[in-house]
């Protein structure tokens, strides 16, 4: 069994490696290099604590089998010992699967109306609720970086910073619970304008992406980047700024177009929207790269339509569907309130066994 693992060797070898950099006080000089190894040993970390469980479960078992015949006791624990081995090597075996590298990084997230015209937008801005509260039962910050309101309170588009505090662990990472969101969500309900009391149907699109580090991920030549300065406007239009706080920022490259217009100060729009250029252009980068692979942002919304729904929330019926896991349940109200961790498990659910069948084969 042992050889079946060899592979795991250069993995602790290189945990050792980076914790003695962690160690150095030079190496935090350099942020952008201290975050790199600082994600790399947290995911190091998950395989050296299941190669140290799976090796005491295994020496423990063949501790037993050798006594096994010279001490009754020992050998009526064999069973157990073989049990607790079993499971110590499937959990080794499965954090040993190649995994997202991107699953501990923060997330820059859009939320887009669609079809359904002012419903639409009113439900952009259940969704940004839903997802704030679930960051804050996370333990994670969001930051709305920009976001367009309607004269009745919705939104038109937004989007939203959630960070996790420190160096976490892959499987605790934002962008490794939040990736599973992007694309058209749909809702059923009786819309604030409906004086009929009708059911209506409507949508709004989801896109994630997980944040770029300035330096770390990709080079950004601001020769490249236009940038524009204009007044903010708020709902209907009208003037609620009257200096040039606003900042469009355009890709020249790849006619990636941001605007920023929420704070009061130019400097802060422009920081707010070179962060949200510099994901799209990170996620545009990967997806280029990984095409014919079936990259990470394939399920992806395109267009909001009704038709190519991920999700449906049913207000009538208080429920929540999830199209892609089959996953289903009555509690939407909860749900809304951020109690979306079981929903969001269903597609952690489905990737791992995806990912697990691929790796078999």
């Amino acid at each position: 069994m042992a050889e079946a693992f060899a592979a795991v060797q250069p993995l602790l070898d290189e945990y050792t490696d980076i914790e003695q950099q962690l160690a150095d006080p030079s190496v935090h000089a350099d942020g952008g290099r201290a975050r790199t190894l600082g994600r790399r040993f947290a995911e190091l970390g998950r395989v050296v604590a299941a190669h140290r469980a799976w090796k005491a479960a295994t020496d423990d078992l063949e501790a037993a089998q050798e006594m096994a015949e010279l001490d009754p006791e020992l050998a009526a624990e064999v069973p157990a010992l073989e049990q607790a081995a079993e499971e110590a090597t499937e959990r080794l075996r499965r954090i040993l699967i190649p995994r997202d590298p991107d699953d501990a990084r923060d997330v820059i997230m859009e939320i887009k109306s669609g079809e359904g015209g002012e419903e639409s937008a009113l439900f952009a801005g259940d969704l940004l609720k839903m997802y704030l509260k679930y960051a804050e039962h996370q333990g994670w910050k969001a930051q709305v970086l920009e976001s367009t309101e309607t004269d009745m309170g919705g939104y038109k588009d937004l989007s939203v910073a959630i960070k996790a505090p420190g160096n976490v662990d892959p499987e605790n990472g934002v962008w490794a619970h939040l990736k599973y969101e992007g694309g058209v969500h749909r809702v059923q309900r009786v819309p604030a304008t409906e004086s009929q009391g009708r059911i209506h149907t409507s949508a709004a699109g989801v896109l994630v992406y997980p944040e770029a580090e300035e330096v770390e991920d990709l080079e950004l030549d601001m020769n490249d980047v236009r940038v524009d300065v204009y007044r903010s406007s708020g709902p209907g239009g009208q003037s609620v700024n009257t200096t040039d706080s606003a900042v469009r920022l355009t890709h020249l490259p790849t006619g990636i177009v941001v605007s920023c217009q929420n704070e009061k100060s130019q400097l802060q729009n422009k920081e707010s929207a070179m962060r949200i250029l510099r994901a799209r252009l990170l996620a545009a980068q990967k997806e280029a790269a990984e095409a014919e692979a079936q990259d990470m942002r394939k399920s992806q919304v395109r267009t909001v339509d009704r038709s190519e729904r991920i999700r449906t929330y049913n207000f009538p019926e208080n429920r929540i569907a999830d199209h892609r896991t089959g996953y289903k349940a009555y509690n939407l109200d909860h749900v809304l309130g951020g109690e979306l961790g079981p929903v969001i498990q269903s597609a952690i659910d489905a990737d791992e066994a995806a990912r697990l069948a691929a790796h078999q084969d």
